[in-house]
């Protein structure tokens, strides 16, 4: 009996010490999560405005010559990924989902950008061709993301590549995420679908806009900013979906813990109920046996 409980008292106290570090986890992640979300959730409107403008060129007449990043190519010889995953695991099933999707494309004519060290490690492993790694750190700027996308636009425009998609995690809710592949060049049409699967359209009724010092003009520099703040938006998502399901999965963590000690402790009660009971038995036994 000793030795039986002396293991179950020693696992109670190792389930308790991982139950805290969850714990403390979990409320690491919580504290980041609402961070996360915030930047994520304010940076839409923006998006849908961008595209709104887009679209308002393309009705002004500033699509008579397409933009280099507008030209869609007749044949995609080569494809650029930008793989968007997280840095840290214990976040579930989030890049597992994610990475997965990157079975989709024909390793022979793709080349990958990986944005977090899973992402980079899972291509690693697979002997991709993975042409460059970014890290970012926890509180990122828009200039500090920029490079990824500015990377994908110069490989896009000296014609190495033909078409550039990200696969990232859509934040949808604390408790849904889903891995997305969106391509980002070339842009498809002034129609712009924004990053969150809603169809963006200008009416006829809309506000009409003015553009100096003409349409086309304006869209020289704004259908850039336009790839570079859709990479930043979808980093924005992807850390939000992160934090969310890693504060998931320690609560879940945590919640298992707990019921294991609770298992644990009633085992240990019923191995140390028997072990009195049979040593009562024994002590009544010998005085009966001594008269």
């Amino acid at each position: 009996m000793a030795a039986n409980t002396r293991d179950i008292r020693r696992r109670i106290k190792s389930v308790k010490n991982t139950s805290q570090i969850t714990k403390a986890m979990q409320m690491v992640a919580a504290s980041k999560m609402r961070k996360a979300q915030m930047r994520a959730l304010s940076g839409r409107p923006y998006a849908e405005e961008l595209a709104k403008i887009l679209a308002a060129l393309g009705k002004a007449g500033g699509s008579d010559e397409l933009h280099p990043l507008l030209q869609e190519r007749k044949e995609v010889k080569r494809e650029l990924v930008i793989v968007i995953s997280t840095d840290k695991g214990l976040c579930g099933a989030l890049n597992t989902n994610l990475l997965r999707e990157l079975n989709r494309f024909d390793a022979a004519k793709t080349t990958f950008v990986a944005v977090g060290r899973k992402g980079a490690q899972y291509l690693g492993r697979l002997k991709r061709d993975l042409a460059a790694e970014f890290e970012l750190k926890e509180a990122f700027t828009f200039l500090e993301c920029k490079q990824a996308s500015k990377f994908a636009i110069e490989k896009f425009l000296s014609g190495e590549v033909d078409k550039v998609t990200v696969a990232y995690t859509d934040f949808k809710s604390t408790l849904r995420q889903e891995p997305t592949l969106k391509v980002i060049l070339p842009v498809q049409n002034f129609d712009i679908d924004d990053l969150h699967g809603q169809k963006t359209e200008v009416a006829a009724s809309s506000t009409e806009y003015l553009f100096e010092p003409s349409a086309g003009g304006v869209l020289e520099h704004l259908v850039p900013h336009y790839v570079h703040f859709a990479v930043y938006q979808m980093v924005l998502e992807s850390r939000a979906s992160e934090h969310s399901a890693r504060m998931v999965a320690m609560k879940n963590a945590t919640d298992n813990a707990k019921q294991l000690i609770k298992d644990l402790t009633l085992e240990y009660n019923k191995i140390r109920q028997a072990g009195i009971t049979t040593e009562l038995l024994e002590i009544t036994t010998a005085q009966m046996a001594l008269g």
